[in-house]
């Protein structure tokens, strides 16, 4: 094929939908993965180029299946975004192992095994190209965040550690830190929040969210250049010591 393929997972709304609105544009065609079939058929009607693969990437083994799938339909996957994942708000003494378990298994396995999916895939071609979706919050200790802060955390070292080991196979891993962004995704957060909701809370002003096409351009800044990290904006790098 003449145009080159990104696999978007979480691309039925938010960052991943305006990612893979931005990519079409750019000339890739698009890998649309999420578990809602209705939504992903309508933006494939709109995006050309694009093919619709339906999974719930909690699930691992419909993980590899998805991949294999991209694979057999496009021929190749030059790029991965793993974007879809779930927050989930809660103090620490409160903090439910079985909830944090599932999102957990939606944070870091997915992307894990997604990874170890495209990587063979990539490594034949000689070259690809992965984007992790991290959160701001691994950039803070913030109260009620930590399962879902860790998670991100987990990915973060992850991604790294994969960068490292897949430059040899010119294979770029970078991460990708959004800050609030105006999506679905606080209404989707799993809540077993305490006296202290977000990081407002304590009386500091909260910075308007971004959209999610600002970050969908984050996205493909990250993919274009191979920086191991991009953070939507500068006051977010961490300083130096």
């Amino acid at each position: 094929m003449s145009r080159p393929v990104a696999l978007v997972t979480g691309a039925s709304s938010g960052i991943g939908l305006s990612t893979a609105r931005l990519l079409t544009l750019s000339g890739w065609s698009v890998a649309l993965v999420a578990r809602s079939a209705d939504k992903l058929q309508k933006l494939s009607a709109e995006l050309e180029g694009s093919a619709v693969f339906v999974a719930d990437v909690s699930e691992l083994a419909a993980v590899r299946k998805m991949v294999s799938d991209v694979h057999q339909h496009f021929g190749r996957i030059d790029v991965l975004v793993n974007n879809a994942g779930q927050g989930y708000d809660s103090p620490i003494e409160q903090t439910d192992p079985d909830t944090f378990r599932h999102v957990f298994e939606l944070d870091v396995m997915s992307p894990l095994v997604t990874m170890q999916a495209v990587i063979p895939i990539m490594r034949l071609q000689g070259s690809g190209s992965i984007i992790n979706i991290s959160s701001g919050t691994t950039l803070m200790a913030l109260p009620n965040m930590g399962a879902y802060s860790s998670a991100k955390r987990a990915l973060n070292g992850l991604s790294l550690t994969a960068r490292a080991e897949v430059a040899k196979d010119h294979i770029a891993v970078s991460l990708v830190y959004p800050f609030i962004t105006a999506t679905d995704f606080e209404k989707n957060t799993i809540k077993q929040l305490g006296q202290t909701e977000w990081f407002g809370g304590d009386g500091h002003e909260i910075p308007p969210a971004d959209t999610a096409e600002f970050v969908a351009e984050k996205i493909l800044e990250a993919i274009r250049t191979g920086v191991a990290e991009v953070y939507v904006h500068e006051w977010m790098k961490p300083k130096p010591e």
